[in-house]
C-alpha cells in the first residue's frame, strides 16, 4: 500500500508539470503555475517523509502537511477551471485523483490518532 501511494503522489506532481505548459505565458500562468506545482509536487514529497517518520506523532504531523498540499492543489485546480483558464474535462481526473488521495490521508491520520490513543 506504501509503495502504490509513493507512486500516486508522485504522479500527481508529474502530472501537474505537465498540465501547467498549457497555462499563458503571462503573469496570471506563472503566477498559478508556480503555487500548483509546489503544493502538489509537495504531496508526494511530504508522503515519503511521512514514510520515514520516527514516531506515531511525527507520522501524523507529516499527513497533516500531505492533506493541506493535496487541499491547496485542489484550490488551484478550481481556480484554474472557475478562471476558464482550463476547462473542467481537462482537469475532471486530475481532481477526481487529488480527492481519492485525501480521503486516503484523512483517514490514514484518524487511524493513526486512534491508536496513538490507545
Amino acid at each position: 500500500m506504501q509503495e502504490a501511494l509513493k507512486n500516486r503522489t508522485k504522479k500527481i506532481g508529474l502530472a501537474v508539470i505537465s498540465l501547467v505548459n498549457e497555462l499563458p505565458n503571462k503573469p496570471v500562468g506563472w503566477a498559478i503555475t508556480n503555487q500548483i506545482i509546489r503544493s502538489s509536487t509537495s504531496i508526494g514529497a511530504n508522503y515519503r517523509a511521512a514514510c520515514r517518520a520516527k514516531s506515531t506523532a511525527d507520522f501524523i504531523n507529516k499527513l497533516k502537511i500531505v492533506e493541506e498540499e493535496a487541499d491547496e492543489t485542489l484550490f488551484w485546480l478550481e481556480i484554474l477551471e472557475e478562471s476558464g483558464l482550463l476547462t473542467a474535462q481537462r482537469i475532471i481526473e486530475l481532481k477526481s485523483e487529488v480527492n481519492q488521495i485525501l480521503s486516503i490521508i484523512v483517514a490514514s491520520i484518524k487511524t493513526a490518532r486512534q491508536k496513538a490513543n490507545k
